[in-house]
């Protein structure tokens, strides 16, 4: 075999290993392009109704909200229940509320409250289907490639971006809006029967977690006493609070910054998907153990990269500084999200998983509404210099915990498989 087609059978060796995550990845491949036709459509939707960043960041507060208040109940939800049959339920919820807003932007009768609800009603089924998706991966392909299956679902989710948000741009533009929310609705159908085409016995499932009270509660007193699960997620907070809610400011300072139109939103969302698909790719293909260091180094250099896309005075240079900047922090979200996913028990593996999503979707409420306001009030640029300054601070911080050589390099996941959890964690 040549040095190119091992290097493709190691990028993908999840996809080889588990006919499962095979039928999910290809499922998620057709969806998650119809996912960010919406998300475009969306944004200029808000847009054209309101005029107002705020309301950008509103809309985006709403759409994870629920993410906040209850991800942590969707993660209860994780460890009790079947995951592969309440996804089936989630994600034909998804298409039923794209096929309605699909039907109120065709017939005008949509109004900016209404996207509103329907971004809440969205986030209602992400705080039952995000934790859930996080801890089905380990279910399809156990723990020795599971952090090869998430760097490929980013490449997924970040590669269908270029594909999607470029064509989102032509498609708006040449049949509408509403043209986007059907799309969206159908591509559903594609994840829907990858799921419903798994073999149960295929699964590497485990035993339900009995229902009593306090689980969520365990899980938090769980995550806290691990220093490697607590370090981690208070330097993901930071950064997914006020740093990824970057797409925000795109429609900002695609139509304000650069007088562009929804073509220009789609290409620097695309762009972004250029720089998120390559740091999934080389993530899938080292696959590293994640380690406190590598976490905070590219904490540190996303954060950087924001600040310099604010600085660049053209819209040709903006495009090509948000490639690295989208590089960048891809390779921070997959290496936090491997570090929840190895450093969890697996009858709390839902939970912590919840707690992940929390903060990377739950923060948005937060932070979407301050980054929106500040994009607004100061301009495009300066959102893009506080996000980046909050993230290199988030970073500089944990670089500063780590100056002892052997902490930095030190896993961040061993403390967690250590004790009565390691025997079965290593089956």
């Amino acid at each position: 075999m040549s040095a190119v087609g091992r290097q493709a059978g190691k990028t993908f060796e999840s996809v080889a290993h588990s006919r499962s995550f095979r039928l999910f990845f290809f499922g998620q491949l057709v969806s998650v392009t119809g996912t960010w036709f919406n998300a475009t459509a969306t944004s200029v939707l808000v847009l054209q109704l309101s005029g107002s960043g705020v309301a950008l960041g509103v809309n985006t507060g709403a759409l994870f909200l629920p993410m906040l208040l209850l991800g942590g109940f969707g993660g209860v939800l994780a460890d009790r229940y079947d995951r592969r049959r309440i996804l089936m339920v989630t994600q034909a919820s998804f298409m039923v509320i794209a096929v309605v807003l699909w039907w109120l932007v065709r017939t005008d009768a949509i109004q900016l409250w209404m996207v509103f609800a329907i971004s809440l009603t969205n986030g209602l089924v992400t705080a039952a289907d995000n934790p859930t998706r996080q801890s089905f991966y380990m279910e399809m392909v156990g723990k020795k490639y599971v952090t090869n299956a998430v760097s490929l679902n980013s490449a997924v989710f970040t590669g269908t971006r270029i594909l999607g948000a470029a064509l989102a741009g032509e498609l708006i533009h040449s049949f509408g809006l509403s043209s986007a929310f059907l799309i969206d609705g159908v591509s559903y159908l594609a994840v829907i029967g990858s799921l419903a085409a798994m073999r149960p016995e295929d699964l590497d499932r485990r035993e339900p977690v009995a229902r009593e009270p306090g689980q969520l509660r365990a899980a938090l007193r769980y995550v806290w006493t691990e220093r490697s699960l607590r370090r981690p997620l208070l330097v993901m907070a930071v950064v997914f609070t006020f740093s990824f809610n970057f797409m925000i400011l795109f429609p900002l300072a695609a139509y304000r910054t650069f007088d562009g139109d929804a073509r220009t939103l789609g290409l620097m969302s695309a762009f972004a998907g250029v720089g998120m698909l390559t740091g999934a790719l080389l993530m899938a293909n080292r696959a590293p153990h994640p380690t406190w260091r590598r976490l905070t180094v590219f904490a540190t250099l996303f954060g950087t990269l924001m600040v310099v896309e604010g600085l660049m005075p053209t819209l040709t240079l903006a495009y090509v500084a948000i490639v690295p900047m989208g590089f960048a922090g891809m390779s921070f979200a997959i290496t936090a999200n491997a570090t929840m996913q190895l450093g969890a028990r697996p009858d709390m593996r839902g939970r912590v998983m919840a707690l992940y999503g929390v903060l990377f979707l739950g923060s948005t409420p937060i932070g979407a509404p301050i980054v929106g306001w500040a994009g607004q009030q100061f301009g495009p640029r300066a959102g893009f210099a506080l996000g980046g300054m909050a993230a290199m601070s988030a970073g500089i911080f944990g670089l500063w915990i780590a100056r002892d050589t052997h902490a930095g390099r030190e896993s961040v996941c061993e403390p967690a498989i250590q004790g009565p959890a390691a025997a079965s964690l290593r089956t």
